[in-house]
């Protein structure tokens, strides 16, 4: 996993984890592929949310492609 990728991605996900927070919901990152792929947990009241999926395009993925050039794709892992 690239370093400095790595540090980008945590940054970005700083940006976004208040407005998980607030409905009980959280985000770990769990790895990030040389190929740009983003595996994320998500935590709390997004585990099971029916929303959970377009939390994670809408939301998390949109957010990190957006802030850290090289950024492919995002993918919920358990």
């Amino acid at each position: 996993m690239n370093e400095e990728m790595e540090l980008k991605v945590k940054s970005a996900l700083e940006t976004i984890r208040p407005y998980l927070k607030a409905d009980g919901g959280d985000v770990e990152l769990v790895n990030v592929s040389e190929e740009g792929v983003v595996e994320v947990r998500l935590m709390g009241a997004c585990v099971g949310c029916p929303m959970s999926q377009m939390t994670l395009r809408a939301g998390v993925e949109r957010a990190l492609m957006r802030e850290v050039p090289g950024i492919r794709r995002v993918e919920a892992v358990s």
